[in-house]
């Protein structure tokens, strides 16, 4: 008699930019000007004998160094033959800033009026011009608060020219030392007239050849602006005061350009080798004055009036980012956005080609927003009790010059600005901006299949969008974000783009979902990577794809919605057919299904969720044939029968065994695994030893007779064609003879709840047990024959380990109380040791293991056997 066999069952992803787009078609034409051209050409200037290396002679009679304003010297007209000192030659009135007066007469409206449209020219006439933008601020941004402003005190009547010279330096400083005077309470009205006269003040000043005052009321405009105590007319108040600094920077550009015509006119579009050396020494003296102002704005602002002067030098395009950084220093975010501003106004007069300052000076802007949730705006906010929201719309005639500048003839670089504007906007604003922004990205890039020639900034535009939402169902509810998916019409882009939006969905995506939004985006994405499977597509690329769907996959849960959850398997089984890793997946998943309905129904299944399991069932079967890989096929063919079982649905497991044994004849002997072939021995082995476990608890099929699986099974291991010189086939009837020992028991050793297995169906009938005698019989005779065999050969290494094995079946599941079942244990062990090629150790546990089992009252008879039992050594 046979005994019980220990084995066990295994089952298992606005703000909206407006961008000036130009229509290139014939050249742009100025007629005045080409007019202006063909005029005779201008007399030139006669500057006397001037020349800058020239020795200067002085002929003021010099005062003492310490009179200051309000005070009177003597002038006299006597001259002096002694050497020239090279620092009082500044205040002999021949100084930058007092020529201008001397040549400024020279200067015909024409020739103001031929710059003015070689500005314009500059820029094109579809730039809108800040003089547009300049009513309209003054009509917002108005306040009934009252007003002060710091005006100089005026200088004392009779004051000589010549005195003027002498103290220009000193001066300078009064202005920094008390000499102005504090005038509160102004009205609105009051405010713009009081800068008015500012601005008259400064003609007048200029035309009496008094620059230094000049400079001092533009000094003083300047320090104004950084007064923000009625922060609501902070606009109005930049507009009134800028006034005045464009007029001086007009009045010094025009002093310049006029002493650059000698001995002819300057061409409009000069060089710098076309200026003379007067001039380029006056704009650099200039500089010089202005760099030695000590607090930031005034030093600031009268740069930016004069950067035209930059055109008679070298080095505009080193200016410009400089005066950007010196804009960084102001602490005040509403101070420094509207000097950004006035630096664009200035930037498109004097180099609108010369985009980078401009886009480095928005972006700066953009960095300084975090200070307006700090404690210093908030501070002044609650004390002018003004309102955040109020706040904000302060700088939106700035943001929107800004923007304008940046943006001006930029159609060819709209996606590079749109791609910097993503990732703003993502950072600071909700979906709904983000949403704009994509659609005015479609809205540009459609057209004229613009998107094909800016793949790789829209892929940017897809990634800094994942990088900030990790949300999939607020990304996909944004309605253009498909839509900006489609524009991606290269497969390899497109495919990519996908590849991206998956990585972070499975990277971020924590819980399951059911969301029908992200069900319908990723079912979309997810095609769009499958339908790019064709015929060369290497199969490293199909699998990557396929981890990336199987993510998704993994991710869909309907809950106790189990119909809805096989519904969107059948779905997920048509969308994805050429990819055999998403099949197996989806197979698993429905297995998974069925199991969680037994554990949710407790085993005992309604007549609706039997229905149910059998369709799982149905869906594998259907599903398992379309698979090219013969072992997915048999793993997958029996997991599902041992689901089927599990729920009781018995024709559907014998359904799938019986598959599984059909297509055995079918496994390769040799298969691929990772680039090289390897005997599919091994894993067929594995297999046929897993299926043996599962039919001990499978019931025999009324209709086909005892055990009909099993001899299935081993007829088909006898019909196979093995690999020569192979054990496999006699090892797979060793291993079923522990199989058959099992059955034999009276109690099987595990079973499946609710199905009765042979136990129950044959209840230790005589005839059941004489059909697994005669099996036993008929296996240990093969077994024996290949014994044979393997000696003839003499393969006795082969011999020992195959009759080793079959001992070691004997001793665990045969009664050897059976004289002749002993014997041939006897007999085998003799064998397997005969050559010495049995492991001693091995041998010795085993006979070990013997004695102890000998001990117990019911093996007593062991202890024959093992007396009987010799080691031999390898010699």
């Amino acid at each position: 008699m046979l005994r019980c066999l220990s084995v066990c069952l295994s089952v298992c992803l606005s703000v909206c930019l407006s961008v000036c787009c130009v229509t290139r078609r014939s050249r742009g034409r100025n007629y005045d000007t080409e007019l202006q051209r063909c005029r005779p050409e201008a007399a030139p200037v006669e500057f006397g004998d001037y020349h800058p290396l020239k020795p200067i002679m002085v002929t003021d009679t010099k005062t003492r160094r310490g009179a200051r304003k309000g005070s009177t010297s003597s002038s006299s007209s006597s001259s002096s033959s002694v050497p020239p000192d090279p620092l009082s030659s500044m205040l002999d009135g021949t100084d930058p800033l007092s020529m201008f007066a001397a040549a400024s007469a020279t200067e015909t409206p024409a020739m103001s009026h031929s710059r003015k449209e070689k500005e314009e020219e500059a820029v094109g006439v579809d730039f809108e011009h800040w003089s547009s933008k300049r009513g309209e601020i003054l009509a917002r941004f108005t306040t009934t608060e009252k007003l002060s402003i710091v005006s100089r005190k005026a200088p004392s009547p009779g004051s000589a020219v010549s005195e003027k010279v002498r103290t220009r330096l000193e001066e300078l400083d009064d202005l920094e030392e008390g000499s102005q005077r504090e005038l509160l309470n102004l009205s609105q009205q009051d405010y713009a007239n009081r800068i008015e006269e500012l601005n008259q003040s400064l003609k007048e000043a200029w035309a009496s050849d008094q620059k230094v005052k000049a400079l001092k009321i533009v000094i003083q405009c300047s320090k104004l602006l950084s007064d923000t105590s009625v922060i609501q007319f902070y606009p109005s108040k930049f507009v009134l005061i800028t006034d005045i600094l464009d007029t001086f920077g007009r009045l010094v550009y025009d002093r310049i350009w006029t002493m650059c015509s000698d001995p002819r006119p300057l061409p409009d579009s000069f060089t710098v080798e076309d200026v003379n050396d007067t001039a380029k020494e006056t704009c650099l003296n200039w500089f010089f004055k202005i760099a030695s102002i000590r607090e930031l704005l005034p030093r600031l602002y009268p740069p930016l009036t004069s950067a035209r002067l930059r055109s008679f030098l070298v080095g505009i395009q080193e200016t410009l980012p400089r005066l950007t950084a010196m804009i960084r220093g102001i602490g005040d975010p509403l101070v420094a956005a509207y000097a950004r501003a006035y630096l664009c106004r200035v930037g498109m007069e004097v180099a609108p080609h010369l985009k980078d300052s401009l886009n480095c000076n928005f972006f700066d802007l953009l960095g300084t927003f975090r200070q307006i949730g700090g404690e210093s705006v908030q501070n002044q906010l609650v004390v002018q009790r003004v309102e955040a929201p109020e706040y904000l719309t302060l700088y939106s005639p700035a943001i929107s010059w800004i923007l304008q500048c940046i943006a001006y003839r930029a159609p060819e670089d709209y996606i590079n600005c749109a791609e910097i504007w993503v990732e703003f906007t993502c950072r600071h604003f909700t979906k709904r901006e983000v949403n704009t922004i994509l659609a005015d990205i479609i809205k540009h890039m459609t057209p004229d299949r613009a998107f094909e020639d800016a793949y790789p900034q829209l892929q940017s535009v897809i990634r800094k969008i994942l990088t900030y939402f990790h949300d999939f169902s607020v990304l996909f509810s944004m309605e253009r974000f498909l839509p900006f998916l489609d524009m991606f019409q290269k497969d390899s882009v497109r495919v990519e783009v996908c590849r991206s939006i998956m990585e972070v969905f499975i990277k971020h995506q924590v819980e399951l979902t059911r969301d029908p939004v992200i069900l319908n985006a990723m079912l979309h994405i997810c095609k769009t990577m499958h339908d790019s499977v064709n015929a060369l597509t290497l199969e490293d690329e199909k699998r990557s794809l396929a981890l990336l769907i199987n993510g998704f996959i993994r991710m869909v849960s309907f809950g106790r919605d189990f119909e809805q959850q096989l519904s969107f398997c059948v779905e997920a089984r048509a969308t994805f057919c050429n990819l055999e890793p998403v099949l197996v997946q989806l197979i698993h998943t429905v297995n998974q299904l069925a199991m969680e309905t037994r554990r949710v129904m407790r085993g005992s299944h309604s007549r609706k969720t039997a229905a149910f399991v059998r369709a799982c069932a149905a869906y594998s079967f259907i599903t398992i044939p379309s698979l090219s890989s013969i072992f997915s096929r048999l793993s997958l063919y029996l997991l599902s029968g041992q689901v089927a079982l599990a729920n009781q649905c018995l024709s559907q497991a014998d359904a799938f065994l019986k598959a599984a044994v059909s297509i055995l004849p079918e496994v390769p002997r040799s298969i691929s695994v990772e680039g090289k072939l390897r005997s599919s021995e091994s894993f067929l082995m594995d297999f046929i030893n897993n299926f043996l476990a599962t039919l001990l608890v499978v019931p025999d099929h009324p209709e086909h007779g005892v055990l009909y699986l099993v001899r299935g099974l081993l007829n088909m291991v006898q019909d196979y064609t093995w690999e020569d010189n192979s054990d496999a086939k006699v090892r797979v009837y060793i291993s079923a003879l522990p199989l058959l020992a099992a059955m034999s028991q009276e109690t099987y050793l595990y079973s499946v709840p609710k199905v009765d297995s042979n136990e129950t169906l044959y209840g230790g009938d005589p005839k059941f047990l004489s059909e697994i005698n005669k099996l036993c019989e008929t296996l240990i005779g093969q077994i024996l024959d290949h014994l044979k065999a393997l000696g003839r050969d003499e393969s006795t290494r082969r011999q020992g380990s195959v009759a080793f094995s079959l001992f070691g079946v004997l001793l665990s599941h045969g009664d050897l109380r059976n004289n002749k079942l002993s014997q041939l244990a006897i007999n085998l062990w003799n064998l397997s040791h005969k050559h010495g090629h049995c492991e001693t150790r091995i041998s010795v546990r085993t006979l070990e293991y013997i004695k102890h089992q000998a001990q117990q009252p019911s093996m007593t008879h062991l202890s024959d056997t093992v007396q009987r039992l010799t080691l031999q050594s390898r010699t």
